[in-house]
């Protein structure tokens, strides 16, 4: 580096791998700390993981949270977490912080939108205003909002769809990700790029080839669990995962089930996100072993025990099932709180555990592949 030249706010280190997979552990660092990788990064739409305080969400062990662009755009509007100092500010939460661009509601309200090569015209699910979302847009509301980490605007196609179609796609977002790379200019904010491609093997390969090329500090990838068949999940992580540049963190977006990011870990993915740990525990489901049990079931009402005698969490620490299971059957609030807090707490834990059996050597026999029923789910 010159000696003129300023620092780099971002960086990965790659501190262990695994000699038999792609696996690896990892620092990411962001003006707001570290990240270490493999790590689960908890779901914060609107600026809040749903039924969980700032206090609560520290101790589950979270290091980057992520909130949603288009979301916040809609309420209470970036001018306003501008005003109150920023994101960080805004939702009180000091450590690093991710914004999806508002790609995802391309897809997930397709119903509400028009797209172009120009970019994406939504009609407000609130109260149907014209909202139109342009990669340079995206970018002035991320830049905005002033968290660490920025999404590229992509367009991230549906499932089930024809090769054509999932072209169109993909050449949008590669012409988006060079309009994002020119929109945008927050030093210490780092943009991440998003590989598509849909289940079509060559297109993936071609666009990271293109997203590679923009040489940004990390590099994403998107349009997996939209209801394809896990497997063909599984063989895209398998095949997109060996091509993205070895030296930048690589997010798995919308993924946050054990075997699937223990699947993507082994191929070199470092970061994962998913709204499944709160929207879980909201309807009465607790992550238990990699298991998913539905504490209404009356099973419970007798059981004093712990619900897991392993996890560090609230709900594990002070309660049992019986009390978990009495609190869901009556609607109490503090019934989803507790299982969202333990749901959080155990992805966050065995992305740990995966952390460390990379460090000491055990990972390719303990995770990869990880089943519910494999002795790793009964160490962690």
């Amino acid at each position: 580096m010159p000696p003129d030249a300023e620092p780099q706010p971002f960086g990965f280190t790659i501190t262990a791998r695994c000699t038999q997979t792609r696996a690896r552990c990892g620092c990411f660092h962001t003006p707001h700390g570290a990240v270490h990788t493999p790590r689960f990064m908890p779901v914060g739409t609107a600026a809040t993981v749903k039924g969980v305080s700032i206090p609560q969400l520290a101790d589950t062990g979270a290091e980057m949270v992520l909130a949603n662009t288009y979301h916040l755009h809609l309420q209470p509007g970036e001018a306003v977490v501008a005003e109150g100092g920023g994101l960080h500010r805004f939702m009180g939460w000091s450590g690093p912080l991710l914004t999806d661009s508002g790609g995802f509601q391309v897809f997930s309200l397709g119903d509400l939108n028009r797209i172009d090569d120009t970019g994406v015209v939504f009609r407000s699910p609130r109260d149907g205003a014209r909202i139109t979302l342009t990669p340079e847009r995206s970018m002035e509301i991320q830049m905005a909002l002033g968290a660490d980490v920025a999404m590229a605007f992509d367009q991230c196609p549906p499932y089930p769809a024809s090769e054509a179609e999932v072209a169109t796609a993909c050449r949008r977002t590669h012409a988006w990700l060079e309009r994002c790379v020119a929109a945008h200019a927050r030093r210490e904010q780092a943009l991440f790029g998003i590989v598509q491609g849909g289940c079509w093997p060559a297109l993936r390969r071609e666009s990271a080839r293109v997203v590679a090329a923009m040489d940004l500090p990390g590099i994403a990838v998107g349009g997996v669990s939209v209801g394809e068949p896990v497997e063909e999940m599984h063989r895209i992580v398998r095949e997109v995962g060996p091509l993205l540049p070895e030296a930048k963190p690589h997010y798995l977006m919308g993924v946050g089930s054990f075997r699937e990011m223990a699947v993507a870990v082994a191929q070199g993915f470092d970061l994962f996100d998913c709204v499944l740990p709160t929207r879980l525990g909201r309807h009465g489901g607790a992550l238990v072993g990699g298991e998913r049990w539905n504490l209404k079931n009356a099973r419970f009402r007798h059981d004093h025990t712990p619900l897991d005698a392993r996890c560090p969490c609230l709900a594990c620490r002070l309660h049992s099932r019986a009390y978990l299971h009495h609190l869901i059957r009556c609607g109490e609030l503090l019934g989803r709180t507790l299982l969202s807090l333990h749901n959080l707490t155990s992805l966050l834990r065995f992305s740990a555990a995966m952390a460390q059996a990379i460090r000491e050597g055990c990972f390719s026999e303990d995770f990869a592949p990880w089943e519910p029923h494999s002795p790793a789910a009964h160490t962690w």
